[in-house]
């Protein structure tokens, strides 16, 4: 929901970083980094270590904000780099809520957590074949100026709202079905927009 403020924020606010970091790492390689912490986070779920899970989400959140800085700030922006930053994302997106239901071992929380990954796959189908029929017609990122690979239309949660919600799910670990279901019912409210939208204009 708040996505397209906070890119342009977090790229001023990066941008020195970006230009110092660029100069050792490629942005591909920070997704790849990034990519690990996240594995890592969904690891240390898992085994119930919530701390180190909490650490490694939240350094994976930093790498993968910063990653498309450092591509903006140092002119390396490519198609494939930006495919490769949401495969990679989308990984530890489903990874990390599969590790708190292992640790877990309470059906409640199982349930939930089916369906929350359930409910990124319509989303995911919901966004990005819209995003690909906008590309299509001239009124994608070249036309938005959005400072991403392809246009993302808003929705209740984005990356700003999953980074808040995951966050307290590895803090509020005993609250996890309820924290699931509230996370699954924002992001089916993100399908209806989409559908909604989608009647309206195409």
């Amino acid at each position: 929901m708040f996505d397209d403020l906070l890119r342009a924020l977090k790229d001023r606010l990066f941008h020195p970083t970006a230009i110092v970091v660029g100069r050792w790492l490629s942005p591909n390689a920070l997704s790849l980094i990034a990519f690990a912490m996240g594995a890592a986070a969904a690891i240390a779920a898992a085994n119930r270590e919530y701390g180190a899970a909490l650490a490694c989400w939240l350094v994976n959140r930093l790498l993968d904000g910063l990653d498309g800085s450092v591509a903006r700030a140092t002119g390396r922006q490519t198609d494939f780099g930006g495919y490769l930053d949401i495969i990679l994302d989308f990984t530890v997106y489903a990874a990390l809520p599969l590790g708190l239901v292992y640790g877990s071992g309470d059906p409640k929380v199982a349930l939930a957590g089916v369906a929350l990954v359930g409910s990124f796959f319509i989303n995911a189908a919901s966004w990005m074949y819209l995003a690909a029929i906008l590309e299509r017609r001239g009124q994608g990122v070249q036309a938005t100026g959005e400072r991403t690979t392809i246009t993302m239309p808003p929705g209740l949660v984005a990356g700003a709202e999953t980074v808040v919600l995951y966050t307290l799910f590895l803090l509020l670990p005993g609250h996890l079905a309820l924290l699931f279901m509230l996370m699954t019912a924002g992001v089916a409210i993100n399908i209806v927009q989409r559908l909604v939208w989608a009647l309206r204009h195409l």
